[in-house]
């Protein structure tokens, strides 16, 4: 057999103009490859990293090569993205490995459930079974070089002959998922293409390099799939998790992209560690860069470690793992967006440079999960024992909650616990414990359960930032430096989801079973032959489902502004969803299908009759039609934060959206719709917008439309006075008082304080705030508050604090707590300035009203608990206003 020498990373330079020429001395590799195995070129009809592969050719190289050596590797899909592409990982290894995989499925699981296996058969096992590894690649779209490298890592691993690469396979299962978001991909890739000519452009100016809206970072919803793995909203992230917990790899690294002017980064990561993170972990993780390092050196690659990208959060890919007993990181290689890119020290970097740092790295960190195959599988095992006992000697072992003020979000809450590999268990039966008495239905998660650390991210209130951390971070800020933050400091899915719960030391004595993997429990009708009516209460997910299924279905639906009580001693709360027998002849037919596939619990009435409240005629019980949604789309719209919100109406509540471009506003006829949500916004929207058609949606509003703004679009609305409120500068209780004179009085200052205080300018905004939970208050004397809690938990991020509305012109429907902080790190001056002020504004404009959330409800579609309040505005505010139609 003829054997042809080749660089591992040959085939990325090849064919490519404009790249820098790499020979075997740069690369440090001397590697036969066996001629048998096809190049990429000879799979995909060009060199890799000659042109940026479309995600129908990477997956058509994997398919081939699953096909071609069946033995050694094997496809397997978790799923499809929303516009129905592929979603799939290879694990490739040796004949051998691959032989026993179910093998080492089981095995590792047995490793898993340390509270099932004994330490015998642990140690068995962790002499036994291969380490694994899971690379992950792609999951920003337009960071475009790691999923080439996720080719080129397979067909080296495939190909090459030499004993160092074979023993890597004899030890180790590689995990290769090469494309996390291949409909974002296939997005930059289509509009990459339609802007170059005949020689690519390194201009960081140029159409190449700069993305339309929304760029290709997102997927179809525009998440950025990287903040998902909390909510698991997004179905490339939940099966990835879904794949995870069934192999359960001992690393995960997340390959990434950063800005064109870096080098390569890679762990150990920045200040702050999660404190859930223990030094076992962190000396691992230190282990693999420090390999990195070396791999990098013998090749002159630059990089830098420890600077940015903390591991505090853990919704990210590259932090998730962690809390199941993984060793997670991210990797970032610079990025040329495109084949080339001049830096802004002039050094021209390329497409095909990214795959190859990519593809090191790739490789340096197999060979040290290789190395360290026993003693990873023995800080997996002792991790998840660990667990176990941390629980069991803690004074909050359990976590309980009824689910009685909200069953819809305890039973979402459950699933979503499960689907993060947590054990929830359901009780059968009524109970007490720590003084506290539950109805059967209840749920508990007790600590001590292997995934221990996994339930104590998910479900603590808070998890504290080090204390020297946060001391440096005020230090910087007293000296007008910015802050190190990197994302939100808080994340607690019960406070997200405003789910009562409660924890106690014991473990419930009660007849329970483990909760399932569902996000809605079918409902139920209560008198289903009901004569007069049927009622479904407000005030959670499953009712707002039965109400938007219903109108579109063409039932008349009526909704109560109050509570009311019927004659047969119900209370039923404001907004209850009322459809009368005379108007709907066929309800009796389609109630219960309703309620199973809503989760509603819906109560049949042979009575009209009501002692309390208003009745079913009254002006207060409003008809809901089935309204028609525009939403503000394209610049200078967030995509983020269209796609979230477009997410949760479209997929949660399950009604269908149209967007419009600011650009057609002007010319639009708005009168077909009834409901105008104009998302945050990251540029001059009145600019985008013109004066013509800030006319015509001003004109449509005070004809009866309702217009909803988020986050920073209200103070759009502001400037454009459809909402009488104020956008506050930062508190200054002693202004500095900077002129504008050539020649100015003399001054002394007495310390550098006041030195400090005087370089800060005379009018500034509050300082931003990277994310935190914050307690809110709400007013239950407005329909827009119907069904809501009279607390709530919302987020609050960035700097912008308005003023409330006075009387005369609305309602500020949701404010600040006195007590503003519920969860994360919040700067003291911030903590005052918020307090008391709106979080949720409705004023009135002739036939219509505007909406305003001062914050994003849908931010990252993992507040479950302002859901309602958004429906509130949706349904209830075409409820109110006159109708468009």
């Amino acid at each position: 057999m003829r054997f042809k020498k080749l660089l591992a990373v040959s085939c990325v330079a090849a064919a490519l103009q404009l790249t820098t020429t790499v020979n075997a001395q740069e690369l440090g590799l001397d590697v036969n490859y066996d001629p048998a195995v096809p190049t990429l070129d000879e799979l995909l009809g060009y060199p890799a990293g000659s042109r940026i592969s479309s995600p129908d050719a990477i997956q058509h190289y994997f398919e081939q090569i699953a096909e071609k050596y069946p033995s050694q590797v094997k496809l397997i899909n978790y799923g499809k993205t929303w516009e129905g592409r592929d979603l799939f990982f290879v694990v490739l290894s040796s004949a051998q490995n691959m032989q026993g995989f179910e093998q080492y499925q089981q095995g590792i699981q047995k490793l898993s459930n340390a509270d099932k296996t004994s330490a015998s058969e642990a140690q068995r096992l962790i002499k036994s079974l291969p380490a694994s590894v899971w690379l992950s690649y792609g999951v920003h779209g337009n960071e475009i070089s790691s999923p080439e490298a996720a080719m080129l890592t397979a067909y080296h691993l495939l190909a090459a002959t030499d004993a160092k690469t074979k023993s890597y396979l004899d030890n180790t299962l590689v995990f290769i998922d090469p494309m996390q978001n291949p409909d974002g991909r296939a997005r930059f890739v289509s509009r990459y293409y339609m802007t170059t000519g005949i020689q690519h452009s390194a201009d960081r100016n140029s159409a190449e390099h700069n993305e339309p809206w929304p760029s290709g970072r997102s997927n179809h919803y525009l998440f950025d799939l990287n903040r998902d793995w909390l909510a698991l909203t997004q179905p490339e992230i939940a099966g990835q998790v879904d794949a995870l917990l069934e192999n359960m790899p001992l690393v995960f690294v997340d390959l990434h992209e950063m800005g064109g002017d870096t080098s390569y980064y890679f762990t150990p990561e920045a200040d702050p560690y999660n404190p859930l993170i223990t030094p076992k972990q962190r000396e691992t993780l230190w282990a693999i860069g420090e390999n990195n390092g070396r791999w990098f050196d013998e090749r002159g690659y630059d990089y830098f470690t420890r600077e940015i990208f903390d591991a505090f959060y853990p919704g990210y890919g590259a932090s998730w793992p962690l809390y199941h007993g993984s060793i997670s990181m991210t990797y970032e290689m610079a990025s040329a967006r495109g084949h080339v890119f001049r830096t802004k020290d002039g050094e021209i970097l390329t497409y095909g440079d990214g795959v190859q740092r990519h593809f090191v790295a790739s490789m340096s960190t197999i060979e040290s999960v290789s190395q360290q195959r026993e003693k990873l599988l023995a800080n997996f095992w002792n991790y998840r024992k660990q667990g176990i006992e941390i629980g069991e000697d803690s004074k909050q072992r359990t976590y309980l909650f009824s689910g009685k003020d909200d069953a819809a979000a305890a039973q979402k809450l459950a699933g979503i616990l499960t689907r993060h590999g947590v054990e929830v268990r359901q009780a059968q039966e009524s109970f007490s414990v720590c003084g506290v008495d539950y109805p059967a239905g209840s749920f508990w998660v007790d600590s001590a359960q292997p995934a221990h650390y996994m339930v104590r991210t998910m479900l603590d209130k808070s998890i504290a930032m080090d204390d020297d951390f946060l001391e440096e971070q005020e230090r910087r800020r007293a000296n007008n430096l910015p802050d190190e933050i990197y994302d939100v400091t808080a994340w607690s899915l019960p406070l997200m989801f405003n789910v009562d719960y409660q924890t106690c030391n014991r473990v419930p004595n009660a007849d329970s079973q483990v909760a399932s993997r569902d996000l809605i429990k079918p409902g139920k009708v209560v008198n289903k032959d009901a004569k007069v009516a049927f009622i479904v209460p407000w005030g959670d997910m499953n009712a707002g489902r039965f109400l938007t299924t219903a109108v579109q279905a063409g039932y008349t639906v009526k909704r109560a502004d109050m509570a009311f009580k019927h004659k047969n001693g119900t209370t039923y709360p404001a907004g209850s969803l009322i459809l009368t027998t005379a108007e709907n002849p066929d309800i009796h037919a389609a109630v219960e299908p309703l309620a199973k596939a809503t989760g509603a619990t819906v109560y049949g009435v042979d009575s009209s009759w009501v002692t309390e409240g208003p009745s079913f005629g009254s002006n207060n019980t409003k008809r809901v039609h089935a309204p028609n949604i525009l939403m503000l789309w394209d610049e200078p719209v967030s995509s983020l934060n269209a796609g979230h919100t477009r997410f949760v109406i479209e997929q949660q509540f399950g009604y269908p959206v149209t967007a419009m471009r600011a650009q057609n506003m002007a010319r639009a006829d708005l009168s077909h719709y009834q409901v105008l949500i104009v998302p945050a916004v990251y540029g001059d929207l009145a600019n985008s917008l013109g004066d013509a058609g800030k006319a015509n949606l001003t004109n449509w509003v005070e004809r009866g439309g309702v217009l909803i703004t988020l986050g920073n679009s209200t103070q759009w609305a502001v400037d454009s006075e459809l909402l009488s409120s104020a956008l506050e500068r930062v508190i200054t209780e002693d202004p500095t008082g900077h002129g504008k004179e050539k020649r100015v009085d003399g001054m002394v200052f007495e310390s550098k304080a006041q030195l400090m205080h005087y370089i800060t300018p005379d009018s500034a905004d509050p300082y931003w705030t990277s994310g935190v939970l914050t307690n809110l208050d709400v007013d239950k004397e407005h329909w827009l508050s119907a069904g809501v809690k009279p607390n709530l938990i919302g987020i609050t991020v960035g700097n912008q604090i308005y003023r409330p509305l006075s009387i005369e012109h609305g309602r500020n429907i949701v404010s600040y707590s006195e007590d503003v902080l519920a969860s994360g790190y919040l700067w003291a001056e911030n903590q005052k300035q918020l307090q008391y002020k709106p979080y949720l504004m409705w004023q009135p404009r002739q036939k219509g009203m505007v909406i305003s959330f001062t914050q994003e409800p849908t931010y990252r579609a993992y507040l479950d608990g302002l859901n309602v309040l958004l429906l509130n505005a949706i349904f209830g505010g075409a409820a109110h206003a006159t109708p468009l139609r």
